[in-house]
């Protein structure tokens, strides 16, 4: 029950199995399952996702919780507790294990089945995890989860139990993620706003003129290090297109940075989207899911063009309302995301580079920006930015430009010192006053 003692728990041994999972189901009133070790639906997640569907959420998001409440849920099924009965030390327990254990490491599928000695090592020539990469100075994916991911899977764990909190689903009584020691003092009716002393609610006497102070809601939620984006540079993004194989991913990444569409947006249009008289092409927004038509440079649609007349040869599916992006290879299919993200992680490796298709957009942005007869306002609009102050992060320095800068100065300094010390002349007579004393010409 919750608020029983427990024994303590040692999980530093401990190995998350990997049983159950998340079933994309291609139906749309309900685009993702969370699947039991048997193969059935986990209803208390079933509800929660209907919930959502019904909210201002895509698809996509029942994927991104689904994946942190499988975790969850593995973590429950191996110590054979009750979804409804966690308490508080199982979610510290939880949450300490992601902190300091390492990832699991997943099988690849072709090497599932076999003997562990069929099983090529792994590759010696990639910097280690964890290391910031040689060519792009990012880090590598190390072996112990991000705190991105911490945060992530915490926020959506203690807002799935808040849900069920409100709905008195099961037997639960407390949410096992709670809010953070230093906000104890705020009730929260209802589950809903937050409130101080004698029913005001928090932060009612705030002055204005002074930013809200940044608070960890969890009591388990980590501190996100503040990531700035990067660019790719000219002469990289060159060799990087000229590792690509077709001209679908030549126009791809051509879209991809002159209007810094995110990849999964890109791969929205139909083939009416495309309006080369226009220099537009039109995608469906991730967040709001609204049709935008977004400009591109005409090497993008060259591009485009060469790929379309040599897919349609091929018998690609030709019609205004057909898909733009199709696979290369039969049976047709229509592009999707995790085949253009391998698609430009082989021309990453060309490069031993560790670029993602985010940093496209970071990298149109950047080439928008630093045009002075560009407003940013209309910069925030083509990247559907609801705030332009999200644009100030691109105004704050990189680790390349303080590096950069920081040996200029070092250069500059060193020039001073090394520079020879000009002679310092004799004082020469006043040629006026000389005239005074001698009787010379007057001025």
């Amino acid at each position: 029950m919750p608020g029983e003692e427990r024994p303590g728990r040692d999980l530093r041994n401990f190995v998350l199995p990997e049983i159950g999972k998340v079933l994309k189901t291609g139906d749309p009133w309900e685009p993702y399952q969370l699947l039991d070790p048997s193969g059935r639906p986990v209803e208390p997640v079933a509800v929660y996702f209907k919930d959502l569907m019904a909210g201002p959420y895509s698809p996509l998001t029942l994927r991104s919780y689904g994946m942190d409440l499988l975790r969850w849920w593995r973590y429950l099924w191996v110590l054979g507790i009750e979804w409804d009965r966690a308490t508080s030390e199982d979610a510290r327990d939880f949450m300490l294990w992601m902190k300091l254990a390492d990832k699991p490491v997943r099988v690849h599928w072709r090497h599932r089945g076999k003997d562990p000695s069929e099983i090529p090592p792994p590759r010696t020539d990639r910097p280690a995890p964890g290391t910031p990469n040689p060519v792009t100075g990012k880090p590598t994916v190390g072996t112990k989860y991000a705190p991105t991911v911490r945060a992530h899977c915490e926020t959506v764990l203690r807002t799935f139990y808040d849900w069920h909190l409100n709905n008195n689903s099961g037997a639960l009584l407390v949410n096992p993620f709670p809010l953070d020691r230093s906000r104890r003092g705020q009730r929260r009716p209802e589950g809903r706003n937050e409130w101080g002393r004698q029913g005001e609610r928090a932060n009612a006497h705030h002055n204005p003129e002074v930013e809200f102070k940044k608070e960890r809601k969890g009591r388990y939620r980590p501190t996100v290090p503040e990531q700035i984006p990067r660019r790719i540079p000219d002469d990289k993004y060159t060799e990087v297109f000229a590792g690509l194989r077709s001209h679908r991913d030549r126009a791809l990444l051509a879209f991809w940075v002159s209007n810094g569409a995110r990849a999964e947006e890109l791969l929205s249009p139909k083939q009416k989207d495309a309006k080369v008289g226009q220099q537009t092409i039109g995608v469906i927004r991730k967040g709001t899911r609204e049709y935008q038509e977004l400009p591109a440079n005409t090497d993008a649609f060259v591009w485009l063009r060469l790929y379309q007349e040599d897919a349609w040869k091929k018998g690609v599916p030709r019609g205004r309302a057909q898909p733009l992006w199709w696979t290369l290879r039969r049976p047709w299919r229509p592009l999707e995301y995790d085949a253009v993200r391998m698609m430009f992680n082989r021309a990453n490796a060309l490069l031993g580079a560790n670029w993602t298709l985010h940093d496209l957009r970071h990298t149109a942005t950047f080439l928008m920006l630093d045009d002075p007869d560009m407003p940013p306002v209309y910069v925030q609009k083509i990247l559907g930015h609801k705030y332009l102050s999200t644009l100030d992060i691109y105004s704050r320095p990189t680790r390349d430009d303080v590096i950069v800068a920081g040996l200029a100065h070092h250069a500059r300094q060193e020039k001073k010192r090394n520079a020879p010390k000009p002679t310092t002349p004799a004082p020469a007579y006043n040629r006026d006053s000389l005239n005074v004393l001698f009787g010379g010409p007057s001025a």
